[in-house]
Parts: C-alpha cells; sequence; structure tokens
C-alpha cells in the first residue's frame, strides 16, 4: 500500500507539469516561425541562429569563397584526385603534358584561411621522374613554379572579390 502511495505521488506531479497552467493550446500559433518570433520578443526559450524574419543568409558554400573558385580555375587542365570543400583541399592526381612521359606533376592546395592573402594557402608541388615503370624518384619542387600558382591564384581571387563586392 505504501509502494503504490508512493508511486502515485511520484508520477502526480510528472503528469501535472505536462500541463502548464493557464496555458490553452487553442491560444497558441500553430505557425512555428510566429511562435519563435513571440518567444524571442518576450525574451523565452533560444535561437541557434539569426535567421528568423532576415531573408539574407551568410552562406559559405565553395562558389562563393573566392580563393577556392580561383584555385579550380588556375589548374583546371589538371585531373583532380580530391576536391574537398569542408576539409579544405584540393589535390590533383599526377599530370604529364605528353611530351615527356617519364615526368610528372601533382598539385596539393590547403586553404589555411577564406581571406585574400599571400599565407591563406599552402601550395605544394610534387615532381615525378620515372626511369622505369617501377622505378620513380618523387621530390618536392619548391620555388618558381609554386610562386607563379600562388601568384595566379590570389589575382584571380582578388578579381572574383571585386566582382562580388561590386553586386552588392
Amino acid at each position: 500500500m505504501l509502494k503504490t502511495i508512493f508511486i502515485i505521488l511520484f508520477c502526480l506531479p510528472l503528469l501535472y507539469s505536462c500541463a502548464l497552467p493557464g496555458a490553452d493550446a487553442r491560444k497558441v500559433s500553430p505557425n512555428a516561425k510566429e511562435r519563435a518570433l513571440k518567444n524571442s520578443q518576450e525574451g523565452q526559450g533560444f535561437k541557434l541562429m539569426n535567421s528568423i524574419g532576415s531573408k539574407s543568409t551568410n552562406f559559405e558554400f565553395a562558389s562563393s569563397n573566392e580563393l577556392w573558385r580561383a584555385s579550380l580555375d588556375t589548374i583546371d587542365f589538371m585531373p583532380l584526385t580530391t576536391a574537398n570543400y569542408s576539409g579544405g583541399i584540393i589535390v590533383t592526381d599526377w599530370y604529364s603534358d605528353g611530351q615527356s612521359l617519364d615526368e610528372s606533376l601533382k598539385i596539393t592546395i590547403r586553404f589555411l584561411t577564406n581571406e585574400i592573402r599571400s599565407d591563406a594557402i599552402d601550395l605544394k608541388v610534387f615532381y615525378k621522374q620515372c626511369k622505369s615503370l617501377n622505378n620513380c624518384i618523387v621530390s618536392e619542387k619548391k620555388g618558381n613554379l609554386v610562386n607563379e600558382l600562388k601568384k595566379e591564384i590570389l589575382k584571380k581571387a582578388t578579381t572574383y572579390k571585386k566582382l562580388a563586392d561590386a553586386k552588392e
């Protein structure tokens, strides 16, 4: 008998809390945006994003990132192995111009920031020279080619940024 009374007393507040005193479901709007707007005006609840009542969005897709677009446009002649926007990396496949089949290049671009600056991308060029099918030497190529590619990417990204700002 004591157990039954204890269980009823324990469950009663839980059942009572399902319906707040003075809350009438007929007075609550079925539109979620209206309820959220009303709650935020009254200081109730919380919001994860500032999207209620505004039609503009702040998106960070690959098409809106000037560095990403400029990088892909600069190396568009090379086949891609990986292009992962969320990971911030572009990796090309080995590329040969067809004149020397025993030499090829591979480019890796890592994005360190979305801002257009010289230290925003980490660009590496790898050079593969093969003496035979299974006898290849791979080394990182530094110098003029890396600097020229970075300059070209930054120049295109700046142009894309100016065009985007002119549209706004």
